[in-house]
């Protein structure tokens, strides 16, 4: 299904017809939106690879080799990482089916604690959310999900509206955060354009 860009909202699918894709769109939709970046010349933003050791394989034909066992080395820390405008930039992404808040048990402790090592050190640190029943897309920067996950379980979707940056979405690139990191972290007016 493509989106095109409209004042207009396009129809919300239903949640079960998604759930089997959960957070895959939102990944296709980053990926894209890195992938337009980096051939623009604007940043260099990529999908961090998640840490795995192969275990075991199957070799039914020497072509058609099969992983059937492996495990995780480590805790992977968060979902993209890059540089843009000479600065280190780290995130994660999460889609949500709720239609209230975004719960913190959806981000692990080693992320969180990444996320704030990555603010101590300069780098720009945030959490993208997806509300899929509203077809919305939220940066949210890292120092408010740190101070909340630590008094709540969750965060509304009412503050993260207030507290985070609504994303536009476009034919190219597909999200356009990098005008909300360009508004917020460098205090530029792009946001909105």
């Amino acid at each position: 299904m493509i989106n095109y860009p409209t004042k207009k909202k396009p129809a919300v699918q239903s949640i079960s017809s998604t759930s089997n894709q959960r957070g895959m769109n939102l990944e296709k939709d980053l990926n894209d939106s890195n992938t337009f970046y980096k051939e623009t010349g604007r940043a260099l933003i990529y999908k961090k690879p998640t840490p795995v050791q192969i275990v075991r394989v199957d070799y039914p034909k020497r072509t058609a080799a099969k992983i059937v066992e492996a495990y995780y080395k480590t805790p992977s820390t968060t979902d993209y990482n890059g540089i843009y405008r000479s600065t280190y930039i780290d995130f994660e992404a999460k889609e949500t089916t709720s239609k209230t808040s975004f719960a913190f048990r959806n981000i692990h402790e080693h992320q969180i604690a990444h996320l704030r090592a990555v603010k101590q050190h300069g780098g720009i640190a945030f959490l993208v959310i997806r509300f899929i029943a509203y077809n919305e897309t939220y940066l949210l920067d890292a120092e408010y999900i740190i101070n909340e996950e630590k008094q709540h379980k969750s965060i509304s979707y009412k503050k993260v509206q207030t507290h985070g940056y609504l994303i536009d979405e476009s034919y190219t690139p597909r999200l356009k955060y990098l005008d909300v990191v360009d508004a917020v972290y460098f205090k530029e007016d792009s946001y909105g354009k």
